[in-house]
């Protein structure tokens, strides 16, 4: 019984740390615990009944089946444990999810007992979490003549596994806790360094609030003070959850705050209930509806307006707000779900029907939205197994047709992509509509919990709707750390096995590629027209509309080849002028955001919804930068409008990465790559032809607003500034401060640079090659007065640098370069002044692994200026991330400060930036 002890001595440890025992996932430790229980006399019998039926993970896991076949043996009196009844093992299959707890029910429901096949029909008619094998399974029986069989089938048309679920609670009371002022960022729930525990949800837990205890003890003491009410969290002043969709961050709220989704499964919980001054950020608001939780939009504070109806400023320019209502820990408030209101006491504060819309109801009454989404699959066999329509039992999908409207290209896409809407019906922004999905990516730091949540359904198997998958490295591709050891060829070998490609292969045949998941996504989008579903909020494609997901949604995308979301309103985004010859794209993008700002009074017109952006004449890599940003404008996503010759040479850029991969060995048995060159060819030859023209809006599209760009007004690098001394603190770590390079007059200190992350291509490592040869020209040397990491997003692009002599540049200048045969073991804490040439990968951008030091001023090309991402504070000195353009991080590093502008425009004279200029082709469908 060596398993066993080694789980006691495991336990042990736990204890130390203030931890249960960890969840069962595993075979041979269960199969140990059986042992004991079947022998009366064991010492450890009565502790193996106890891990036995309350601390075993369901689903798919190696666990779930050998309990679900000791239950089994004892509904039918092979085996007897005084215990557990036949009842309460019908009732431990129930709390099982699916896989071989379904398929032990099947084999009892249509098995020779009538009385246990009457209790299992029983059980399983309250189940979802079945796939084609137990359904074909179930039809092949009824066909058979099978009488139960042919009753569960009713059951599941009749969608009862619902409807016979009880009603979401009229009132639900809440005390409120602020988690802080301003945008919340899921890394206080969740935070990065912390990626490696995330499936270890207890011991995760104890992250949240950046494991801040004083804060964890404030929640504990509400719940005690209020043990028959929820707690409700809430960004006061900001927006709840911005930055990233990551699932362990609900999961921690829920674990915190939620209740148990079963009493036999340990730390899944479910229903938090959340809210923000701004709303929720919108892939976190998936989140939240994956575990049935309520978000809620709170607009408790207002700008105020004179009597014109004009936005009253401060001295800074900046809106005054005033408050409409308190909502300061420990108020407690009532949540009406059937009003859809919000009270305190009697008083109405607002209506909250966006929170409560019938979908999201149906969310909170099935426990999350899995099983909804099964439910409907599960109905639709049935109806088609019985030849019957299918009746009306869930939510009709909200389905808007509007007259003599033309469609955004977001609304062109869901129509193309729809499944189950009403024949000939063409719908505009507002239907809820469920569409196949054509890409899935999942990221590393949340792939074991993609993982985990598939085998809780009892996936096994990726959709063969979804033309590609992808399981990326990078997340942990900085530090090949004993914790990334652990988990990481885990995962690899999971998602491999499931049908991925995986950026590591478990067999070790292909060389390891740490490559940046949206990079390698932005890659194999082989389609204008595809939807993508990528776990992590920068899934902004250049190609096709993709969204950021948590992990579940992720897993579901994978498991169903299907996701459900309504289609989102459109800002339709055009530029005008001229790009001065020493600016950079990054900076029209940060310029996007802040003339979008200035144009619409301070109101956010991009958040939650489709940015349409006519770039035109950029190749995807180019525009990448754009679409990548829009996450940190809060979008919910992005489309690039493209000419049609722009759109061929990307596709042949990205067939070209995607044979490379192929002959590296990535493909699959399944010749999933090979299915995407094909894929991608064919489009081409469409374009070429003019038989399918690129995707385009119609020219009379209704759009929420539209934004247009004057390149001419755009002087000087532009820079996202954290603002981390500003009076209010719900203005700082927003991306919304766009400030002019001139603003910091040349003196501003810089004690790290990084050039890297998702938001950098080929070009920009072009541009630092150049820029150093340039500073040798004019200075005799190169020397930097601050460390500069340098992390390329993708191998390919090392390897193309390699051929065209640039990368012979970097080392030359570099006092480091990264070794694949001997990579780092422990996270960099102090820099010195040099050039760091990084592994392919997240780098410092995701601040799990690699961080600056404490109190460090940071200029970066990367995406993340919150708070303890990229850089701690120091005791009197908080850190600050800055976000710009690669030439300015470069030169800040040479200079040790923030350059001027003749500085910055002379160390770039002569080098090719990021050239655009606006189309002046027609951009839209006559």
């Amino acid at each position: 019984m060596q398993t066993y002890n080694d789980y006691l001595k495991e336990i042990e440890a736990r204890k130390l740390q203030g931890l249960h025992p960890k969840p069962i996932d595993g075979a041979e430790l269960l199969s140990e615990i059986i042992a004991q229980i079947k022998d009366e006399n064991n010492e450890h019998r009565k502790d193996s009944l106890n891990f036995f039926i309350y601390n075993v993970l369901p689903g798919t896991t190696s666990a779930a089946r050998v309990k679900a076949d000791f239950l089994k043996e004892i509904i039918l009196g092979e085996t007897k444990v005084e215990e557990i009844t036949s009842e309460f093992a019908f009732e431990q299959l129930s709390h099982m999810k699916g896989g071989p707890s379904v398929e032990v029910l099947l084999d009892l429901a249509l098995g020779e007992d009538k009385a246990i096949a009457e209790a299992a029909a029983k059980v399983l008619k309250t189940q979802v979490f079945l796939y084609e094998a137990d359904t074909e399974r179930l039809e092949q029986a009824m066909k058979s003549g099978s009488a139960i069989a042919k009753e569960i089938i009713e059951s599941y048309a009749q969608a009862e596994f619902f409807t016979k679920l009880p009603g979401v609670q009229e009132e639900i009371q809440v005390v409120t806790y602020v988690a802080g002022v301003g945008d919340i960022s899921t890394d206080l729930l969740s935070p990065g360094a912390d990626a490696h525990s995330r499936s270890d949800r207890e011991l995760h837990g104890q992250s949240i609030f950046e494991h801040n205890k004083e804060m964890q003890q404030e929640v504990l003491a509400l719940k005690e003070q209020h043990p028959d009410k929820r707690i409700m969290l809430i960004a006061e002043k900001g927006t709840m959850g911005v930055g990233s969709s990551r699932m362990s961050g609900v999961n921690n709220v829920a674990l915190w705050t939620g209740i148990p989704s079963s009493p036999y499964v340990p730390f899944i919980n479910i229903a938090p209930v959340i809210a923000g001054t701004n709303g929720i950020a919108p892939i976190f608001l998936t989140t939240v509806g994956v575990t049935g939780g309520i978000g809620i939009d709170l607009k408790n504070w207002v700008k105020q307006k004179d009597e014109n109806g004009n936005t009253v400023v401060d001295a800074d320019g900046e809106p005054i707000l005033k408050e409409v209502y308190s909502v300061k820990t420990g108020t407690v408030l009532t949540i009406n779900t059937k009003e859809k209101k919000l009270y305190n006491g009697d008083q109405e504060l607002k209506d909250i029907s966006t929170a409560l819309t019938p979908q999201k109801m149906e969310f909170i009454k099935a426990g999350g939205s899995y099983a909804v989404v099964f439910g409907k699959k599960l109905q639709t066999f049935a109806c088609k197994a019985l030849g019957i329509e299918i009746p009306q039992v869930y939510a009709a999908s909200k389905e808007i047709t509007l007259e003599n409207q033309g469609l955004t290209a977001v609304e062109k896409i869901f129509n193309k992509n729809a499944v189950g809407t009403t024949p000939g019906k063409t719908l505009h922004a507002g239907s809820n509509v469920r569409v196949e999905v054509n890409i899935v990516g999942s990221q590393d730091t949340t792939g074991l919990m993609t993982s985990q949540e598939l085998e809780m359904m009892a996936a096994t198997v990726i959709s063969p709707i979804v033309d590609a998958g992808y399981q990326s490295g990078c997340h942990t591709a900085s530090v090949w750390d004993d914790k990334s050891k652990a988990n990481i060829p885990r995962l690899m070998k999971f998602m491999n096995d499931f049908g991925l490609i995986t950026g590591r292969d478990p067999k070790g045949h292909y060389h390891a590629m740490t490559d940046v998941i949206h990079k390698v996504l932005n890659d194999i989008t082989v389609d204008d027209w595809d939807i993508i579903i990528g776990g992590d909020s920068h899934t902004r494609m250049s190609k096709g509309v993709a969204f950021g997901a948590d992990s579940g949604t992720v897993a579901l995308a994978l498991a169903t080849g299907e996701a459900t979301m309504p289609i989102p309103e459109s800002v339709k985004v055009t530029f005008k002028g001229n790009m001065r010859s020493f600016m950079d794209f990054r900076d029209v993008v940060h310029a996007t955001q802040q003339q979008m700002l200035k144009q619409f009074d301070g109101e956010n017109v991009f958040q939650g919804r489709v940015i349409e952006v006519h770039i035109g004449t950029l190749t995807s890599d180019q525009a990448f930068t754009f679409t990548d940003w829009t996450a940190e404008m809060k979008a919910k996503a992005s489309i690039c409008i493209s000419e049609e010759e722009t759109l061929i040479e990307s596709l042949e850029i990205a067939r070209d990465r995607i044979q490379i991969m192929i002959k590296k060995g990535m493909d699959n048995e399944k010749q999933m790559l090979q299915g995407l060159v094909d894929k991608a060819n064919s489009r081409i030859e469409e374009l070429k032809s003019g038989s399918k023209p690129a995707l385009k809006p119609d020219a009379d599209a209704k759009y929420y607003a539209e934004v247009v760009i004057d390149l001419d007004e755009i002087a000087e690098p532009m820079i996202a500034d954290p603002d981390v001394n500003n009076e209010d603190p719900s203005r700082r770590y927003t991306h919304d401060t766009i400030r002019p390079l001139s603003y910091y007059g040349g003196t501003k200190k810089v004690d790290l640079g990084f050039v890297g992350s998702c938001m950098v291509h080929k070009g920009d490592m072009k541009i630092l090659a150049q820029m150093l040869k340039n500073i040798e020209a004019q200075h005799g040397k190169v020397e930097f007065k601050a460390p500069l990491v340098v992390a390329p997003p993708t191998y390919n692009i090392v390897d193309e640098l390699k051929a065209e002599g640039d990368w012979e540049v970097l080392q030359k200048y570099s006092g480091f370069e990264f070794n694949d045969d001997a990579p780092k073991a422990a996270a960099r804490t102090k820099y010195e002044n040099m050039l760091y040439l990084e592994r392919p990968g997240c780098n410092l951008c995701m601040g799990n692994q690699e961080k600056a030091e404490p109190g460090d001023t940071v200029m970066a090309t990367s995406t993340r200026l919150f708070q303890g991402r990229v850089v701690k504070d120091a005791d009197g000195k908080k850190g600050e991330s800055l976000l710009s353009s690669t030439p300015v991080v470069v030169l800040s590093t040479i200079l040790g400060r923030t350059p001027t502008m003749e500085e910055y425009e002379a160390a770039v004279d002569g080098i090719v930036l990021t050239k655009f200029k606006p189309s002046q082709k027609q951009l839209v469908m006559a």
